[in-house]
């Protein structure tokens, strides 16, 4: 391939990602508008429409603020590559007397920096703007810089130690680097996974025990009837920077641990509570964790294999409008990563599809081991309290939804034999 066919081609890449990304929002904004005033029937009686008026109107909100940041991105990807902001870069830190590892993790992060100065007035917007006129954000100012200090220092610590032995393996490893690269990554991302939830989540949250008292206790029972054992209940001070509810489940071995929302827990009845953790347990019980770790071991491998073979070909480098620097592997890596999401963009939707199908598989999980109509007025709850659209574009939702829409996992509990929503009554 020559370096101006490649550089043709990821033009016409960075076009399409951003044409149809601009498209389907567009989309999305306007199915919500048109179906802005009138509940599904499948939810009359069950959401109010003032609550579905401001779910639509907050989801026209973020999916507005989308168009512009990813107009940003867009730019920002052209600068660094058409525009040569990597080759200066590069240059630049080239300058620095020091090894060339260093010179490349400081390239690394230039790279970063750059563009985290254009995202993060994006960041702000939505926290005190969109969020806060929905009555969603609860973060104060230096709590949202407090959170960006620690989450700095913690990519940091974490990415440069990886960062550095991935570029110094690509020099000195030989042409297998990519396999040992490979290997030192997937020890990385286990190690991460359980260390997460004991040392860095508290890092900006506080965890509690659930405390004693009937929800424990239905809770345990639901544990110990699908053989799951943990660490520990937790419930996390998710209130302290917004209203949104929600529970997920983190670690792996022994590290497991269940963690849910005190907004989540102060809205949700004891069966409701049990449906949803029902629901998370059967992530955990159908493989789903273990099944989504493998996937993403072999897309590494995959990608690692690619890097590879790109970081000897001169074309890539020139395409990009950055002079070939063998002595720099870390420049190969940084282009890479750049120009990757352009290229899997259009693998969004068959990631969305498999997330849906374990979705539905745990909502059947949970329907057997608790209660499907508990889960069904759990549903339509955190729908209405998180002020998602019940009405969202088909086209948007295939493409980017990783869970089904409320109707649609409704319908699916339904057919299990849950009643609906408006069967089941008000909470």
């Amino acid at each position: 391939m020559t370096a101006s066919l490649f550089t043709t081609i990821f033009l016409a890449a960075v076009a399409l990602a951003w044409a149809l990304e601009t498209w389907l929002a567009l989309r999305q904004i306007r199915h919500v508008r048109t179906h802005r005033d009138a509940v599904p029937a499948a939810f009359a009686g069950r959401v109010a429409p003032d609550a579905h008026r401001k779910a639509a109107d907050y989801t026209m909100a973020r999916t507005r603020l989308s168009i512009a940041s990813a107009l940003a991105g867009t730019l920002v990807l052209l600068a660094l590559t058409r525009g040569r902001g990597v080759a200066f870069l590069t240059g630049a830190t080239g300058l620095l007397d020091v090894h060339p590892v260093v010179q490349d993790l400081a390239l690394i992060v230039a790279v970063v920096l750059v563009s985290a100065v254009v995202s993060l007035p994006f960041s702000l917007w939505r926290t005190f703007v969109v969020e806060a006129r929905y009555g969603f954000n609860r973060t104060t100012f230096p709590l949202w810089l407090a959170d960006l200090a620690k989450g700095t220092l913690v990519a940091a610590l974490l990415g440069a130690p990886i960062a550095a032995l991935t570029i110094a393996l690509m020099g000195a490893a030989g042409p297998a680097w990519w396999l040992w690269a490979w290997a030192a990554w997937r020890a990385f991302q286990l190690l991460l996974l359980a260390a997460y939830p004991a040392f860095i989540a508290p890092l900006f949250n506080r965890f509690t025990p659930m405390p004693e008292g009937p929800m424990r206790e239905r809770v345990e029972a639901l544990l110990a009837r699908c053989g799951f054992a943990s660490r520990g209940l937790y419930v996390m001070d998710g209130s302290r920077r917004s209203s949104h509810g929600n529970a997920y489940f983190t670690g792996f071995g022994r590290a497991k641990r269940i963690v849910f929302y005190d907004t989540l827990v102060e809205r949700l009845a004891a069966d409701e509570t049990e449906a949803v953790l029902a629901h998370e347990l059967g992530h955990y019980r159908l493989k789903h964790v273990a099944k989504r770790i493998g996937w993403s071991a072999a897309a590494s491998l995959a990608f690692f294999a690619l890097l590879a073979w790109l970081a000897r070909s001169d074309w890539f480098y020139s395409g990009l409008f950055v002079p070939p620097s063998p002595e720099r592997p870390g420049v190969a890596l940084v282009l890479f990563f750049l120009v990757l999401p352009v290229f899997t963009f259009l693998l969004a939707p068959l990631a969305s599809w498999y997330s849906r199908r374990h979705e539905f598989e745990a909502d059947a999980y949970a329907a057997r081991q608790a209660s499907g109509a508990a889960l069904v007025t759990a549903l339509v709850r955190l729908t209405e309290d998180n002020a998602s659209t019940l009405t969202p574009d088909p086209w948007y939702s295939f493409f980017y939804d990783s869970h089904p829409t409320a109707a649609e996992r409704v319908a699916h509990l339904e057919r299990l034999g849950a009643p609906s929503p408006v069967a089941a009554g008000p909470a």
